[in-house]
């Protein structure tokens, strides 16, 4: 019967992204702070340190904004089987959501597979940077409108087709500049391995020195995937 399993030899090569967006979200974050929840940008930033950190896998980064997660990885478990790459990591990211979101409903993701090269890695970051400033452009404009009493279709009747120079106008005449607001709004979270240097102590000679660890980090402010400083602290991450 083994022969019967699909798809089960089907293969990829690193380096790869892999995406993760939660499946139905908008009917478990009902209760959440609008326009955007800190808690719920923070835990998803810790699924992706747990995947760095704990899961096995292996990967390089990871990339968040709203309820996606991006995944680089340059060497692959699993010999790189995409059944099983996207079936485990859509799963852990699931449970370390769980441990740290607790919900009354079952949540899932869905995963997929984006083969990359070192020429793509930081347009594909920057594609979804974009959509991260997309996702917060129409997050602001739609709490606005509502605070402002409109009901869900009516907001969605008047943001439909609206330009970036609309929802910006939109919000700043109700007080708020979307270019002010804080930058992991706006750019996402990155999630990445970076050394440290740490005090040491070798009590055995009385030594004091210094040694260089290296550690996971959440960096909420991170600089456009656009400029020469995005891609340079991409290569960075990247040789850690």
């Amino acid at each position: 019967m083994k022969e019967r399993e699909v798809y089960t030899s089907l293969r990829v090569l690193s380096p790869v992204i892999i995406r993760i967006d939660g499946r139905s979200f908008h009917s478990l974050t009902d209760s959440l702070v609008r326009p955007f929840d800190e808690h719920f940008a923070m835990v998803m930033a810790e699924v992706g340190r747990d995947l760095i950190e704990r899961s096995g896998l292996g990967p390089r980064f990871a990339y968040t904004f709203s309820d996606e997660l991006s995944l680089y990885f340059d060497e692959l478990p699993f010999d790189g089987r995409i059944e099983k790459l996207n079936s485990v990591v859509a799963s852990y990211a699931a449970s370390a959501y769980t441990l740290r979101f607790p919900s009354s409903e079952p949540i899932s993701f869905d995963s997929r597979i984006i083969p990359i090269t070192s020429d793509t890695l930081c347009p594909y970051l920057l594609w979804r940077q974009q959509e991260a400033w997309r996702n917060h452009n129409n997050a602001y404009s739609q709490h606005v409108m509502r605070e402002n009493g409109l009901s869900p279709s009516e907001v969605s009747s008047h943001l439909h087709e609206k330009s970036t120079t609309d929802l910006h106008e939109i919000c700043f005449a109700h007080g708020i500049n979307l270019a002010h607001t804080p930058a992991w709004q706006r750019r996402g979270i990155l999630i990445y391995k970076t050394i440290i240097e740490k005090e040491a102590y070798d009590p055995r000679t009385g030594v004091r020195g210094v040694t260089y660890r290296k550690r996971v980090i959440i960096d909420r402010n991170i600089p456009l995937f656009s400029t020469p400083e995005g891609c340079e602290l991409v290569r960075q991450i990247c040789a850690v």
